[in-house]
């Protein structure tokens, strides 16, 4: 028996109408199933669809109930593991506020630089930067400015897409 936790990206394709997310979340909850992360936006021209990004962990068979649990709920049009479907991009984009002054300010810059992170507000003792990427370049940069004043995050959750040709129909 497999009992390995895993990491899956669910995109669930649900009617664009109230209540929708409470009762994909109530699902959720009222299981036990953790969200790791979660993002929801419309997705088709007619604003009639919108699409669900779900971060979530579990055994296979507990993926597997999630899966099949989600597709059972009336608003929802389709389930897509893109962890299991195959290749797939996952990006994040984060805000993070960091406060110091001396080395420590130098270091931060000189680690926003290599990665990429761009300053969207500074001032005298502090500085937000803007990154976006992977879920693991978000990790490596916010473990190394830990030790330099981080001292708040704003998160958007993951986003994710199949690669290649295979797509989710949003119409």
């Amino acid at each position: 028996m497999k009992n390995n936790i895993e990491r899956h990206v669910l995109a669930v394709l649900v009617d664009n109408e109230p209540g929708v997310l409470a009762r994909v979340v109530g699902l959720f909850s009222g299981r036990g199933y953790n969200i790791e992360s979660l993002t929801v936006a419309t997705v088709s021209e007619d604003d009639s669809s919108s699409r669900i990004n779900v971060v979530t962990s579990g055994t296979p068979m507990i993926i597997e109930q999630i899966k099949a649990q989600l597709e059972r709920l009336v608003p929802v049009q389709e389930v897509n593991d893109l962890t299991a479907e195959g290749p797939h991009v996952e990006h994040e984009f984060i805000l993070i506020k960091i406060t110091n002054t001396g080395p420590e300010r130098l270091e931060a810059l000189r680690i926003a630089d290599i990665f990429r992170a761009r300053v969207v507000d500074t001032a005298v003792d502090s500085f937000v930067f803007s990154i976006n990427g992977s879920p693991e370049k978000i990790e490596s940069f916010l473990e190394l400015m830990r030790n330099l004043g981080m001292v708040e995050i704003a998160r958007s959750g993951v986003v994710a897409i199949k690669r290649g040709e295979k797509r989710i129909d949003n119409d």
